[in-house]
């Protein structure tokens, strides 16, 4: 994961999700990090390389975090805040926690914090998503990837079609297949419209 000022920006300079430290309720919970009483250090990498770290103290209905955060070429300050909980009832039993973003003014019920001075939603941060900087080129194949993967191919359009799964009825396969072609179909156009091979073709 990259972390803040991570340089995965979108057109608009803006900062993306993808390009900042995550913290993700959901993985607190599988981890059993959640459970009252529990303290546990979280961690992240960029690269292979440590990227941050955190500590982290559930309680019934909040969890407190303490790390170390600058702006720019500040010094480094520790933090520690607490951040509530809370649960949902989910369809088939059960339920799901949420964080409520600790970022001034907001309350938002969200399931996973961006990191900064303040982990906090990426509203809070201005966060875009990676595929918001797509070019038509970019999106068409990222959909052609998808439905690559789903059919169990090598992922490329370049790399032709594989065969049909054995589970796989022939009719969706059929489907999935004029879906995959009409993906790789428009990331060829939109790539010859982009004015490189406008000029040179």
């Amino acid at each position: 994961m990259g972390g803040p000022g991570s340089g995965n920006r979108w057109r608009s300079g803006r900062k993306t999700t993808e390009g900042s430290l995550r913290l993700d309720v959901r993985w607190l919970r599988r981890a059993g990090f959640l459970w009252p009483g529990r303290s546990a250090t979280v961690s992240w990498t960029r690269g292979g390389e440590p990227a941050g770290m955190m500590g982290v103290t559930a309680h019934a209905d909040r969890v407190v975090l303490d790390y170390r955060a600058r702006s720019g070429s500040d010094d480094w300050m520790p933090m520690q805040y607490t951040v509530r909980l809370t649960w949902t009832a989910t369809p088939f039993g059960g339920t799901r926690p949420w964080f409520v973003c600790p970022g001034s003014g907001c309350g938002r019920r969200v399931a996973i914090l961006y990191g900064g001075m303040v982990f906090a939603c990426r509203h809070c941060h201005r966060l875009a998503y990676a595929c918001q900087s797509e070019d038509a080129s970019s999106r068409a194949i990222r959909r052609a990837d998808k439905i690559r993967g789903r059919l169990g191919w090598e992922p490329g359009v370049a790399n032709g079609v594989g065969a049909k799964p054995k589970w796989m009825r022939w009719r969706t396969f059929e489907r999935l297949v004029a879906e995959h072609d009409e993906h790789g179909a428009r990331s060829t156009l939109a790539l010859l419209e982009r004015p490189f091979f406008r000029h040179h073709y």
